[in-house]
């Protein structure tokens, strides 16, 4: 939200508030507590009135410094709040006759006290401040600034911080604009517009920056960023009401802060090894029966690909009764079977839910006889004709309805299916009555968080811890712990493909673990040419689904080529597990996305604080899909040596490259002194990782150590390996219950042994269990 014009003036009608002093300073424990009047006072008279700020600062986790600024401090709270994990710090205050500085571990905030100035330091170095009129308390009578319902009568809090020379801003949620946020305005509110507008389905008040911190704002409701935009230098944020919540998270890299940020908003939950195979849907309003999903799946079996997820779609219910919960029985006449017949070829069931409750469904009245749903001011049902005709929403804040709710998934739980996908939960109304009088404004965002949560309870509850999966669309602060979230309905074209990876990006950059798109795109038919390229892309993704809208997503409906691509990369997937399953292990540990950002892993490269057509998979291979209908692949490398993944060719890094690329292929490339886990199945992806396991070891760099761990599917360690390159020597050693192969990628000048053999320009070194080989290299 703009309230400026220009550098010194603010729009008509806009009265800005803002420190002048700190006039008194409270010190406590664990927080520091002051006064900041608006004005300078001069004499006694000038404390009589005017706009006072309190301005409190405590930090809730070790290197967290949070920010609380407030006007009118006896404003009523209403939920619903961020459910957050705080535990008060000590806090280091050092106070001169002209500042304070209050610490919590490296990192500080240095408050000068005439002027009013906040600079907050690592290290003692300055990371970002906040100086003249940027925190500021602004009120407002030009109603086009004002939200569509505003009882703080057009009061607003904002803060604006500075950006160095450099300084580049990701995160903020799922986007599909530019990667780098600067020059961008955002507002935090989620909306049901597709992948290529700046709407969008998970906005995340959260960012940070290429220089190693990040910036969270509690609030749930509407969160308004000015992204160098207003002000070209700062970042603004603002939120209405009378107070303003903020934390500065110190890193000092960009994967500390996101371990910090998940820290206090919860880390990604670990999805159970199944999930990581290919899931395939019936499509949405494509016709289906019984029939034509046998015909699917054993159509995919008797042509070799590796099917692990079924997915129904709306259409499993019958058309205006979205949701009931009941098969349609003119085209599912024995669901309980037909489900049995499924899992009988060794798949898992999915099905499309909605926490929407249509006026034909035969749960309608029950649910407006015992109070489960949303209401209008006057005590009517809140119902409207968008999505479907005359329905109501689950008032999640009701304990009874929730638990309503959680039993109707139940039935389907018994009946066979395994996990839901949660779709909608963003065109929620800011007009309605809550059941808890929670306010409508912040529960627009927040609605999503109790819609995901009360469903994945019930998967836990009944499937087990570790078991419970959704494919959710949208999503809230600590919606990561609800995984997994696919980017919404986008087109089947590159450009919707390439705004699905930026938005994927940048949803990772958010907090967020694990992310999936609709291989092949949503609306319309894509080419067999867009197609298979989306699938090589889909399945160098953590979670991997075919689902289209109008059109069915099985890949002999393109042409033959179409099936050898989906069969050739799910079963790569399928024998990476062990590399991705580690991956997806340290994820749900640390916050660290197994899709992450050049920037994330290259920081100091200026060249990749800006690419967003290539990521991480994982913390040692690095993709780049073709976006092209001429095979053509464009990529940076960063500095070291790189190894094609699949062709053993090796590249040196600091340079772009330019090459064909057929269609059984992909730019994937294994960063120098890398070790890739990979298994012998390809049928499916959950199966004993370490059965079986090669260990290929990637341009050792002499005298540095690799290492990896395997984990089993129950996220025990079942496999630890070390390799160290010491000029002619190469040391390997492995803890493991199993045989273990170690492939050292174009290594073949080793002397000879019983261990070691030549496997083409590779070595394959044999390790019984635990144990070390040291292997001779020629000259």
């Amino acid at each position: 939200m703009k309230f400026g014009n220009g550098c010194w003036l603010q729009k008509e009608g806009v009265e800005c508030f803002t420190p002048c002093e700190a006039y008194f300073i409270t010190r406590k424990e664990k927080e520091v507590s002051i006064c900041a009047p608006t004005y300078h006072v001069v004499k006694r008279g000038d404390t009589l009135g005017g706009v006072n700020l309190t301005v409190k600062i405590t930090s809730p986790a070790p290197e967290v410094l949070r920010v609380q600024t407030s006007h009118y401090m006896g404003v009523q709270a209403k939920s619903p709040e961020f459910e957050l994990n705080m535990e008060a710090q000590d806090l280091d205050v050092t106070e001169t006759e002209e500042t304070i500085t209050i610490a919590s571990g490296s990192l500080s905030v240095r408050i000068t006290k005439n002027p009013w100035t906040m600079t907050f330091l690592r290290d003692g170095k300055p990371m970002t401040k906040s100086v003249a009129k940027d925190l500021a308390y602004m009120r407002t009578d030009w109603k086009g600034l004002a939200y569509e319902k505003d009882p703080e009568g057009h009061a607003y809090m904002r803060q604006q911080l500075g950006l160095s020379v450099g300084e580049l801003v990701y995160g903020l949620g799922e986007r599909f604009s530019a990667f780098t946020k600067n020059g961008q305005s955002v507002d935090i509110w989620n909306e049901d517009g597709g992948t290529s507008t700046d709407q969008s389905y998970k906005n995340i008040p959260f960012y940070l920056t290429n220089k190693g911190y990040g910036v969270f704002v509690n609030y749930p409701g509407k969160v308004s960023f000015e992204i160098a935009s207003e002000q070209v230098a700062k970042v603004e944020f603002s939120v209405p009401g009378e107070s303003l919540d903020y934390f500065i998270i110190n890193g000092p890299t960009m994967k500390e802060v996101l371990e910090r940020y998940t820290d206090l908003t919860g880390k990604p939950s670990l999805p159970a090894p199944w999930t990581f195979g290919l899931w395939l849907s019936t499509s949405f309003t494509t016709n289906y029966d019984e029939e034509t999903v046998m015909s699917f799946i054993d159509g995919m079996q008797n042509r070799g690909i590796p099917l692990r997820v079924f997915h129904f779609d709306c259409f499993w219910m019958k058309e205006f009764h979205w949701t009931d919960f009941v098969w349609d029985e003119r085209v599912f006449p024995d669901p309980e079977g037909m489900l049995k017949r499924i899992k009988a070829k060794g798949l898992n069931i999915c099905v499309w839910i909605n926490p929407y409750i249509g006026q034909e469904s035969i749960l309608f009245e029950e649910g407006v006889k015992n109070g489960y749903f949303l209401k209008r001011e006057n005590g009517d049902v809140w119902q409207w004709d968008m999505w479907q005709p005359g329905m109501a929403l689950v008032d999640f804040t009701n304990p009874e309805a929730r638990k309503w709710y959680q039993d109707k998934l139940a039935g389907l739980l018994d009946m066979g299916v395994d996990c839901f996908k949660t779709d909608f939960g963003e065109r929620i109304p800011v007009n309605a009555v809550y059941y808890d009088g929670s306010d409508p404004e912040k529960m627009h965002n927040y609605y999503t968080y109790l819609y995901n949560q009360a469903v994945y309870e019930v998967l836990e509850e009944k499937r087990g811890k570790g078991e419970a999966v959704l494919f959710a669309r949208s999503a809230t602060v600590g919606g990561q712990k609800f995984p997994v979230h696919w980017g919404g309905d986008c087109w089947s074209d590159y450009g919707s493909m390439e705004e699905s990876l930026r938005g994927g990006l940048s949803l990772t950059m958010s907090g967020f673990g694990y992310w999936s798109h609709d291989i092949g795109g949503f609306e319309h038919t894509s080419t067999p040419d867009v197609y298979k390229r989306w699938a090589a892309f889909g399945l160098f993704s953590s979670h991997s689904r075919l689902h289209g809208s109008t059109s069915y997503r099985v890949p002999w409906v393109y042409d033959d080529e179409a099936v050898d691509v989906v069969r050739y990369f799910t079963r790569l997937k399928a024998r990476m597990m062990p590399y991705l399953y580690r991956n997806a292990v340290e994820t749900s540990k640390t916050g660290v996305p197994v899709m992450r950002s050049m920037v994330l892993e290259y920081t100091e490269d200026k060249t990749c604080g800006y690419l967003d057509k290539q990521y991480f998979f994982g913390d040692s291979m690095l993709v780049a899909p073709i976006f092209n209908e001429d095979s053509r692949a464009e990529f940076y490398l960063p500095k070291g040596t790189w190894t094609h993944f699949l062709t053993g060719e090796v590249y040196q890094g600091e340079k772009w490259y330019e090459e064909e690329c057929g269609y059984l292929s992909i730019p994937a490339f294994v960063k120098e002194n890398s070790i890739i886990a990979m298994g012998d199945c390809e049928e499916k992806p959950d199966y004993d990782y370490t059965e079986g396991l090669t260990l290929n070891a990637y341009a050792l760099i002499d005298g540095e150590e690799a290492s990896t761990v395997v984990y089993r599917m129950d996220g025990s360690v079942g496999v630890r390996a070390w390799i160290v390159k010491d000029g002619l020597e190469i040391r390997i050693r492995v803890e493991a219950e199993k045989p273990v192969k170690v492939r050292l990628v174009n290594v073949g000048n080793v002397q000879a042994c019983a261990e070691a053999v030549s496997d083409g320009k590779d070595t394959l070194v044999a390790v019984d269990g635990c144990g070390e080989v040291v292997l001779r290299l020629t000259e």
